[in-house]
């Protein structure tokens, strides 16, 4: 027992920080209380839900890999895997692949799409080495495309 342990007492429960995307300075931190009554699975979606919907976790925000978050707490990768089902079944989050999870848009399910396929769009944008005027340009035409044919 470490010099500050006290005889009975809980250790603190694991910490996990996680700097994930692209998208400003946004750092996930996660715990997990392994002497609580609720699930594992349950805490991370919880957590994970509670973030997203307060909009502290962004939309299109890469969320840890499950291997990698559950080494990082101590946990079964199927107990994070359970708990990435339940917030994609939410609508929370989205599976993107090969290219990882992401918080997705809040709303209904098209807007949820649409968001998705804004966001896949500005990746493949970015990663083709367009400008950004060059990208926005490309939406333009598109959307004039669709809607104006109407």
């Amino acid at each position: 027992m470490g010099p500050h342990a006290t005889a009975g007492a809980a250790p603190p429960p694991p910490i996990f920080r996680w700097g994930g995307g692209r998208i400003g300075r946004v750092t996930l931190t996660l715990a997990v209380d392994h002497q609580s009554t609720t699930a594992p699975y349950e805490q991370l979606r919880a957590q994970i839900s509670e973030r997203a919907r307060s909009g502290r976790l962004p939309v299109g925000y890469k969320l840890p890999t499950v291997r990698g978050l559950a080494e990082q707490l101590g946990l079964a990768a199927n107990t994070v895997a359970k708990a990435y089902k339940a917030l994609e079944s939410d609508g929370v989050i989205e599976t993107r692949g090969r290219h990882g999870t992401f918080v997705a848009a809040a709303g209904d399910a098209a807007s949820r799409r649409a968001a998705s396929a804004a966001a896949q769009y500005a990746e493949e944008a970015y990663r083709l080495g367009l400008t950004r005027d060059e990208a926005e340009a490309a939406v333009r035409d598109a959307l004039r495309a669709a809607y104006d044919s109407e």
